[in-house]
């Protein structure tokens, strides 16, 4: 059977989140170093978040394509529970938590870029790598 292509999407939306979070591992930022670490910041835990929905995503399109015609009842029962964590993550985490942490941060920076984003993060992060990322990488709001 061929993969459809949201199957493909998927795929590729949680390698890029993989690529993103391991890329941001990579940084050295100061404010990383501090009580909390990466922790601290919403927009840290909205990557992982998704990631961890889009690697459900994966594993769902996996198990149907595996099962499919199988008649097994206890892997239809077990795919069944799959499928509702999947669509339990999206509007309970993964949907709300994003749109969040994006509309805020685009609020604040029309506000007042040096607040949520400083010129000082661009030697730091590029901006092509900015755009790429959507803003999901703009961890600088620290509490200390």
């Amino acid at each position: 059977m061929a993969l459809v292509p949201c199957q493909v999407l998927r795929v590729a939306i949680l390698l890029s989140y993989c690529s993103i979070l391991c890329n941001y591992k990579a940084i050295e930022m100061p404010s990383h170093q501090t009580y909390g670490g990466s922790w601290k910041f919403l927009t840290f835990i909205d990557l992982v978040i998704q990631a961890v929905f889009f690697g459900i995503c994966v594993l769902t399109d996996l198990s149907s394509l595996l099962t499919r015609g199988s008649g097994n009842q206890e892997q239809e029962r077990q795919l069944r529970k799959l499928i509702s964590l999947r669509d339990w993550m999206l509007a309970v985490l993964a949907f709300p938590v994003g749109v969040f942490v994006v509309a805020v941060f685009w609020i604040i920076y029309a506000y007042d870029r040096e607040m949520i984003y400083p010129k000082l993060l661009d030697n730091f992060i590029p901006g092509w790598l900015n755009h790429g990322m959507v803003s999901r990488l703009k961890q600088i709001i620290s509490f200390h």
